[in-house]
């Protein structure tokens, strides 16, 4: 059953990271089966920003039909323009980089676009004049008055004509996929049992705009749902199944929530970062005096099972203002004063204290299960955490459609670096966490790091840890603040 904390939890809080740490009852099929229809549950945030929807489909003779539709406004009720994708898709072996994932090749044949207002003609085809070959420099004359409904060819695999590079578009997202399942109990007080969800997870979008083309995905975004078993209720879920490039979807209309932060909110799934960590997040902030503790479990598996360490985080965070970039969401600065860290697996105890002495807590000390304050070196070098340090964040609540809070944290650097400047604070989100208790006055003392649960609730055969030349190559070249 693993250690108790040394404190007393917040019942909804012990009992989601239970949930999460007994790996939430998921299955995940090695090679994934992709038939079928997948849509978005709601808008979608991808850096830049842009606001979109998406509905795959993936047919039984791997091709597919993909649509992607952009927005003005982070609500998705104000279309830009629509693409629809055309191609072919090939899944090869388990990914060597990201667990419990499927690499995958995919082929192109066609992308075309359907503009949905004269302004967003205009301003495609001016990007794509001013930032394309010879091939497409007359992709649309200047003046040509917008047509409803009529698609434009933006890549041809058969002319060997590409204009997409201008939209900052690339499929590379279906190099890598997973797909989910778990069970969602039954709502209804007459029924009783529970319905399948499944969910299909692709390779995330590159933070950097200059580097999606070419960038090979090793983490996730927002997981898309089948359309036939997805999460209920999931108000966007029909209208985003029934939409095409002629018939964008418009999503319900959604209260706009004021920023309270003041609370305790943890992961929703374990998560996964690029660089190949996987975590659960749990946060702490006390409204009454801007300051708030992180608890970041990391772990060497996908299903968050298998601990490798633990890093604890606190400090104070200033008052928020509107974003200016990201509609809808929030600027912050938030200050990290002190930290702790535990090794919860040999592997992670031996490359602490491989350290340089004073670079990390006491050289030579580290033991698994063992905590240590890493403040009075001002950090820890071998972790890349540095202390004092100030981020630049990008918050933002919601509700969903059973009306839980969500907080919505902004999305890493994708090369590990931290928002430690303005010019690179987020522009898009992680995963939502969820309120597990509100204002947490009372939880102003330590909560202990162990794990609440250690062991696999299924009895599965654990997964080895990462070998130690690989964890050592990515946790010293890679700074965690998730």
């Amino acid at each position: 059953a693993g250690a108790e904390p040394s404190l007393r939890w917040e019942p909804r809080c012990r009992q989601q990271l239970r949930h999460l740490q007994d790996g939430a009852r998921i299955a995940a099929r090695l090679p994934p089966r992709l038939e079928g229809r997948w849509v978005s549950t709601g808008c979608e945030v991808r850096p830049g920003p842009e606001f979109l929807t998406r509905s795959y489909l993936f047919y039984a003779n791997r091709l597919f039909k993909a649509y992607q539709f952009y927005y003005w406004d982070p609500s998705c009720r104000d279309p830009s323009y629509s693409l629809v994708i055309k191609g072919k898709l090939r899944l090869r072996q388990a990914s060597w980089i990201t667990r419990g994932a499927t690499e995958a090749d995919y082929h192109l044949h066609k992308v075309g676009i359907v503009f949905h207002s004269q302004k967003a003609m205009r301003e495609v085809a001016s990007w794509i004049n001013q930032t394309s070959g010879e091939g497409c420099s007359g992709f649309l004359p200047p003046g040509r008055t917008w047509a409803p409904g009529a698609l434009y060819e933006l890549l041809s695999a058969k002319t060997e004509r590409d204009c997409t590079a201008a939209l900052g578009f690339a499929m590379h997202e279906l190099s890598l996929v997973r797909v989910e399942q778990h069970y969602q109990p039954w709502l209804q007080l007459q029924q009783s049992g529970s319905r399948l969800v499944e969910e299909l997870y692709l390779g995330d979008i590159h933070t950097e705009w200059l580097e999606r083309l070419h960038y090979r995905p090793t983490g996730y975004q927002r997981p898309l749902q089948n359309a036939m078993h997805h999460v209920h209720p999931c108000p966007a879920c029909g209208i985003i199944y029934r939409a095409d490039e002629h018939h964008p979807p418009i999503l319900p209309v959604t209260a706009q929530l004021p920023m309270q932060l003041s609370g305790s909110w943890v992961s929703t799934h374990c998560e996964v970062r690029p660089a190949v960590l996987f975590l659960t997040r749990y946060f702490i902030f006390h409204g009454n005096n801007h300051t708030w503790e992180g608890y970041y479990y990391h772990y060497s598996d996908p299903l968050c099972k298998q601990p490798t360490f633990t890093i604890y985080a606190s400090g104070h965070y200033t008052q928020g203002i509107p974003s200016s970039k990201v509609r809808g969401g929030t600027e912050l600065a938030f200050k990290v004063t002190q930290a702790r860290v535990m090794p919860m697996d040999q592997v992670t105890a031996t490359m602490l204290n491989s350290s340089e002495p004073g670079s990390c807590g006491l050289a030579g000390s580290w033991s698994t299960g063992v905590e240590q304050d890493i403040t009075p070196t001002n950090g820890c070098l071998a972790l890349g955490i540095r202390l004092p340090h100030t981020e630049y964040e990008l918050f933002k609540t919601e509700q969903d459609a059973k009306e839980r809070s969500l907080l919505y944290i902004g999305e890493r650097p994708t090369d590990g670096s931290s928002p430690d400047r303005p010019d690179k604070r987020p522009t898009s989100y992680q995963a939502p966490l969820i309120q597990c208790a509100g204002a947490p006055e009372e939880f102003s003392n330590y909560v202990s790091l162990k794990y609440l649960g250690r062991k696999d609730a299924n009895g599965n055969e654990a997964l080895k840890p990462l070998p130690v030349a690989f964890f050592l190559f990515i946790a010293l070249l890679v700074l965690r603040w998730d």
